[in-house]
């Protein structure tokens, strides 16, 4: 029973894991999903239920061929395109998405400098997009895959200029010491490696979504992920920040739109749960069935799904 107890005490399962759909079980990532369910050693039964009639995108699995069909055709999306994107300057988003685009600094041109920038609501609608003048020299251009050249950045907005009107928008009005994880005017960023972006930009953060990293626990690059669950190609030729924004948005709302049943208290955190687990109630949780334990466990991250 100890160890029953140990292992609940570290693994947390929870409503919101990506779980299969035909046995119910739990998966800490859908790349581990994936694996249970098409290989390299997949379950034997599932593999067969899925191979018939599941979506290989959102690994949701479908009542008939037919309704798989029916589908897939809404479940691949189109490659964005950024001539018909329309531009929002003020627009009232609660959820924005940020990529950036690199060139090189220092002697060899391998330091990242930021020298694009966008930003964009749910809709794909830009709300922001800038060429950034770095602080340092640039050395390499890397025009093969960012199409940018001396001359876009000689009269470029200023890093430091970029950095307070992004981090504007972002709090909304709202002082930086008083944001917090939910609730208030802050508004919800979102992208794919935000630490490198951001720290890029000069400001910290990072996000890494447990479910769309892969079973070592590493992130899984833009380009992988958009092909695996969006069902199309990005970062072909000279690259667009818009593009990245919308493929970031566009798993964000996917994975925001999951059907969850909902908690009371769903996260270990909250303080309704903060005691479930504590060592002074290591004798008394001895003596609970699994049954009692699985119910007060709660989950140690938060899911997409829970964003207001």
């Amino acid at each position: 029973m100890e160890h029953l107890v140990e292992h609940m005490r570290t693994s947390f399962h929870s409503v919101h894991e990506p779980m299969c759909g035909i046995c119910g079980k739990h998966c800490r990532s859908f790349e581990s999903l994936r694996e249970h369910l098409i290989g390299p050693l997949p379950k034997a039964e599932c593999e067969r239920i899925f191979k018939d009639r599941g979506c290989d995108l959102c690994l949701t699995i479908l009542s008939s061929r037919s309704a798989l069909r029916g589908h897939r055709d809404n479940c691949q999306l189109p490659r964005a395109n950024p001539g018909l994107a329309k531009r929002m300057e003020n627009g009232g988003a609660r959820v924005v998405a940020l990529a950036c685009k690199m060139v090189g600094g220092g002697s060899d041109g391998s330091l990242d400098l930021c020298a694009r920038v966008c930003l964009t609501d749910e809709y794909q609608n830009i709300i922001f997009q800038s060429y950034v003048k770095p602080l340092m020299p640039v050395t390499n251009y890397r025009y093969e895959t960012t199409g940018i050249r001396p001359d876009l950045l000689r009269d470029a907005m200023p890093l430091k200029q970029v950095q307070r009107k992004i981090q504007d928008f972002l709090c909304n009005g709202e002082p930086m010491w008083k944001i917090r994880p939910q609730g208030g005017r802050a508004r919800i960023l979102v992208g794919h490696g935000l630490d490198h972006d951001l720290q890029s930009l000069e400001l910290e953060d990072t996000a890494k979504y447990p479910p769309l990293m892969k079973t070592s626990k590493l992130s899984n690059s833009l380009k992988h992920l958009t092909k695996a669950y969006l069902g199309y190609d990005i970062q072909t030729g000279i690259q667009d920040p818009y593009e990245d924004c919308v493929a970031t948005m566009r798993l964000y709302m996917r994975m925001k739109s999951q059907s969850h049943r909902m908690e009371n208290y769903p996260l270990a955190t909250d303080p309704q749960n903060q005691q479930n687990f504590a060592s002074w109630r290591q004798y008394e949780l001895e003596r609970m069935g699994p049954d009692e334990m699985l119910k007060i466990s709660r989950s140690d991250y938060y899911c997409w799904c829970l964003d207001g």
